[in-house]
């Protein structure tokens, strides 16, 4: 397996499949997941002739599991060691809701010197809790009761949250035991200790800042009924902080519409990479 090792010796595992010489697609994953949450756009993508990377953000799947650390600079700046380790030039940054925030971070921390594209998937800027500036946010209380899941008993918690996550609890919805299971599988490989600290980073801090710094083209795609991010709070107002973002709503389509629309999205994408 693959490892850069940051300023601090914690070491992040990454994937990086293509040719060197191909466009790089940087991809960020989404709480309480890893890199292989992308599976379905890292085979299109590689299979289109461009380079795709994904890393562990630490705390997560393979990468260290520190008790320090864990929250949304540093984050960012593992980010920019995995970019910089790796020399990407004119690199793509996706993320999916947490990791649209950090790729989001990572420009209002170290520019777009590097980077040519974003694309915020189900992302959770500006802000996901209610404050003095959004406040149609979600109440406080949402993400204590996030905190006290995996505090008592995140497994099985892990397993009840793929429901919403997947929209599998909606009328009508079939029952697909193989993304409750992979589910549960990257949330189970991370530290309990690291996703417990980076529920704060999700739902608490500020965006706003980092997005106005956004001076590439963007790409916000949100599902409307996204009960994880509810879109009114997040995609919508995101499309209008960063400067000409194009914004795709789906219809119908959940947090995790990576995997439950993840044919559209492979679609999208590439009509976005190639313009």
């Amino acid at each position: 397996m693959s490892f850069i090792t940051t300023q601090d010796g914690t070491n992040i595992f990454y994937k990086d499949w293509g040719a060197k010489e191909a466009q790089p697609v940087v991809f960020s994953h989404g709480w309480p997941l890893s890199a292989d949450a992308w599976d379905g756009q890292m085979l299109f993508m590689v299979q289109q002739g461009y380079r795709v990377i994904a890393h562990d953000r630490r705390g997560h799947g393979r990468s260290d599991q520190p008790a320090t650390g864990n929250d949304m600079d540093t984050y960012a700046d593992d980010l920019a060691a995995v970019i910089d380790a790796l020399d990407l030039k004119k690199a793509i940054l996706v993320g999916h809701s947490t990791g649209g925030g950090e790729i989001s971070h990572y420009v209002g921390r170290h520019g777009t010197v590097r980077v040519a594209k974003m694309v915020l998937i189900g992302a959770v800027p500006p802000r996901m809790a209610k404050s003095e500036a959004y406040p149609g946010g979600l109440d406080m209380s949402v993400f204590d009761g996030i905190r006290k899941g995996v505090a008592d008993n995140r497994s099985q918690f892990y397993i009840d949250l793929a429901s919403p996550f997947f929209g599998l609890n909606r009328e009508g919805a079939k029952p697909n035991e193989g993304l409750v299971q992979t589910f549960w599988g990257q949330g189970m490989a991370g530290s309990i200790l690291g996703q417990y600290l980076c529920i704060h980073e999700f739902s608490e801090v500020d965006y706003t800042e980092d997005l106005k710094k956004i001076d590439v083209p963007t790409l916000i795609i949100h599902g409307d009924d996204d009960q994880i991010v509810p879109i009114g709070n997040a995609g919508i107002l995101s499309a209008k902080i960063v400067h000409d973002a194009e914004l795709k709503i789906y219809e119908g389509a959940p947090h995790g519409l990576t995997a439950t629309h993840q044919d559209r999205l492979n679609a999208d994408l590439l009509a976005f990479f190639r313009k």
